[in-house]
């Protein structure tokens, strides 16, 4: 520190106060105040300085006065040093000489032992005698006593024996084979011990007192094998049979008896009993629910607090069970039992029917998982696998019952709604159901699975199906006389495959969970469109086969016997009429589709009679004849099909009105009228078709190629200039010449 720089900070600090506080003149009264307050102060601090330094002073003389002492202790310790180098020196000399001493007190020290065993040594044969009769007896706690006594006495005899420094092998055997009978007797006893603790659960029942004996035994010898241990950790010496390690073979004795109990409950076979894994499952949880009973309530007070009993047979038990039911999964599993093993491991077992059971509430997640979950993955799988194998057959047998009524000629059942169906779609959905109730009591999780593989298996039916149904057809049209049923048969189809959605959407509805986002609107789509198209298709067979008989007829429409005839149409509607009343069979959504078909296609073919220009009208009244006619058989057929089917919402366009506006363009006289029918007709159906129209045109017979194409030009084109180039899907899409 700088001295002169502190004196100048000290008075310019002073300066700075003063001129502050004296800065106005009534202050100056006080000068002789503050001159006494600031005496004082000054006084104050040097009594302080004083003080300080004092203490400081003294502190250094007790200091030196420490490190005088601590001098002298040092020339002390260095003269005690060397003494005590030079005494070293005669210490081999010494040893020499005390030799005979130290063999003295090795003699005394082994003599004095043997006296004290001397009553042991002479009692052996007798105490072996009697240590083997208190343990036929039962009475182990004095057997054992009396065993300690002997194993002491042998252990101390051959202690000594160890610590002589030449010592004799013969010595050893010749102790060693004396007190032969000693492990004898120890491995009795042992013997005895196992036996009471394999039979522990039954034992603490009746007679609790032979349980806690046997432990106090295992105490004794952990306490004996404990200083063993240590005692040859500063030796080297081991007595025989030690470590003997009774409370490790109490624990193996009592995993092996939990062994034989989970391993005993198994009574029956499979060739025996095909539910002899739900009856092996359903014993094991009686029995370790009741073992464990006996355990928390009898053994824990029997059983010293740090063997943790209740939670070490709870691990016995479970890690017994894990390893039999990892056995049998090795071993196979067939059909249901694979999901017996999973909803008995993830439901029984680890709920209130056992683990969590209010009197034994057992914390699952410190014994870990029954199974792992790699295995209950697999088993999953392959339960899922069986599920598919088992709906192939199934469906593969259902399909063939179908058949085999097809071709027999069988007439099908009829419903109380008066509809033709059969039971296929209701098996199918039941056995679909089954599954999945039992899938629903081990997890959504596998529930979802198996829905998707349901979903998917049914829609693989439906392809079948629709194979045989396409096949069925074949033959039919190849033989009418076959199948006297086929309209019927038909009919069925088409009411199952409705069913069959309907079924579908309800189970989706029971079972389907939005948490899965996955495939399964996918898979709904694909089988409900499975169904939808052989609906269709079946649709069309059904049609199909009244079109044949009808063919004759509708080959006879627009042509010079038409002219003069109402047979045609009106033998087309007693036919339909005819098939119709076999329709009244069909779900009212199938008969509305079959109906709205039928019309659509007899208004198909009708207008493809129109097109095919069979006839040639050389005046305007056969033309207008012809155009009449055709809207008054339209006019019939419409009546008709409202006769037969009332209820059928049909839509404002009916395809009827196609063949009013073609009849217009018949019977148009003017040419002006003419032009203007024709946009009219362009505008309802624009993709009616050049050709179609150049037909229609040419029909009429009193207009040249160059006017029919000019017409028709004119006519496309203002429709497209208006409506632009898309155009709307009409009957005449459906028209191929």
């Amino acid at each position: 520190m700088d001295i002169d720089q502190l004196g100048n900070d000290a008075k310019l600090a002073a300066t700075k106060y003063f001129t502050n506080t004296l800065k106005n003149p009534g202050q100056l009264e006080k000068v002789e105040q503050l001159k006494n307050r600031i005496s004082r102060k000054k006084t104050s601090t040097e009594a302080m300085l004083k003080t300080a330094m004092q203490s400081q002073l003294d502190g250094v003389t007790i200091g030196m006065e420490q490190l005088k002492d601590a001098l002298d202790d040092i020339s002390k310790v260095k003269i005690y040093l060397s003494q005590t180098k030079h005494s070293f020196i005669n210490l081999p000399s010494l040893g020499y000489k005390l030799q005979d001493v130290r063999t003295k007190q090795m003699q005394h020290s082994q003599y004095l032992t043997a006296n004290e065993n001397m009553k042991h040594l002479f009692t052996v044969p007798e105490s072996i005698e009697k240590t083997k009769q208190w343990i036929n007896d039962g009475k182990f706690l004095h057997a054992h006593q009396c065993l300690i006594d002997l194993e002491n006495s042998r252990d101390d005899l051959l202690f000594e024996v160890h610590k002589l420094p030449n010592q004799a092998p013969s010595d050893k055997i010749l102790l060693k084979a004396y007190f032969e009978d000693v492990e004898v007797m120890s491995d009795m006893l042992k013997k005895q011990i196992k036996l009471v603790l394999s039979r522990t659960l039954n034992t603490v029942r009746k007679e609790p007192m032979v349980i806690v004996t046997v432990l106090r035994i295992i105490e004794r010898e952990e306490r004996a094998d404990i200083f063993a241990l240590q005692r040859h950790k500063q030796s080297g010496f081991m007595p025989p049979s030690r470590p003997k390690k009774w409370k490790e073979m109490a624990f193996d004795v009592l995993q092996k008896s939990v062994d034989q109990r989970i391993e005993g409950t198994q009574v029956n076979e499979r060739s025996d009993n095909k539910m002899w894994l739900v009856t092996y499952l359903e014993l094991c949880r009686q029995l370790i629910l009741e073992d464990l009973r006996v355990v928390k309530t009898l053994c824990v007070p029997c059983f010293p607090p740090q063997y943790d009993i209740f939670d070490k047979f709870v691990y016995m038990y479970h890690s017994s069970l894990s390893a039999n039911l990892n056995d049998i999964i090795s071993d196979g599993l067939e059909g249901n039992e694979y999901v017996t093993i999973i909803s008995w491991v993830t439901n029984t077992y680890s709920g209130t029917e056992l683990m969590l059971h209010p009197e034994l509430n057992i914390d699952i997640g410190k014994v870990g998982p029954l199974l792992k979950s790699s295995i209950i993955f697999d088993l999953q799988s392959k339960y899922l696998e069986y599920i598919k194998a088992n709906y192939k057959e199934w469906m593969l047998k259902t399909l063939d019952t179908e058949k085999n009524d097809w071709y027999a000629g069988a007439s099908p059942e009829v419903g109380p709604d008066g509809c033709f169906h059969t039971a296929a779609p209701v098996i199918i959905f039941q056995m679909i159901d089954q599954n999945l109730q039992v899938t629903k009591t081990i997890s959504q999780h596998l529930t979802h699975k198996a829905l998707l593989l349901s979903v998917d298996s049914v829609s693989l039916y439906g392809l079948s199906y629709k194979e045989a149904v396409i096949e069925f057809k074949k033959k039919h049209f190849e033989d009418r006389s076959k199948v006297p049923f086929f309209t019927h048969c038909i009919i069925t189809v088409l009411n199952n495959c409705l069913q069959f959605i309907e079924l579908a959407l309800e189970m989706k509805q029971h079972y389907w969970s939005s948490d899965f986002k996955d495939q399964s609107s996918t898979a709904y789509e694909k089988l409900i469109k499975t169904f939808q198209n052989l609906r269709d298709e079946a649709a069309q067979f059904l049609l199909e086969e009244a079109l044949i008989d009808l063919d004759i007829h509708f080959q006879d429409l627009i042509t010079t016997k038409w002219l003069t005839s109402f047979i045609s149409i009106e033998t087309i509607c007693v036919t339909l009429e005819d098939y119709f009343q076999d329709y009244t069979h069909l779900k009212p959504k199938n008969l509305e589709y079959i109906i709205l078909e039928a019309e659509d296609i007899i208004v198909r073919r009708y207008i493809m009679a129109i097109l095919q220009k069979k006839l040639n009208f050389k005046t305007y009244e056969e033309r207008r004849s012809a155009a009449d006619k055709m809207t008054n058989e339209v006019d019939q057929l419409k009546s008709f099909f409202m006769r037969v089917a009332p209820l059928v919402t049909r839509e404002k366009d009916s395809p009827f009105d196609a063949v009013v506006k073609l009849s217009e363009v018949l019977k148009s006289e003017d040419s002006e009228i003419l032009s203007l029918d024709l946009h009219t007709l362009v505008k309802m159906y624009p993709d009616i078709t050049e050709d179609q129209m150049t037909r229609l045109l040419s029909l009429r017979g009193d207009l040249s190629r160059s006017e029919i194409r000019e017409k028709v030009q004119y006519a496309i084109q203002g429709n497209r200039e208006l409506a632009g180039t898309t155009l709307t899907k009409s009957i005449f899409q459906q028209i191929h010449l």
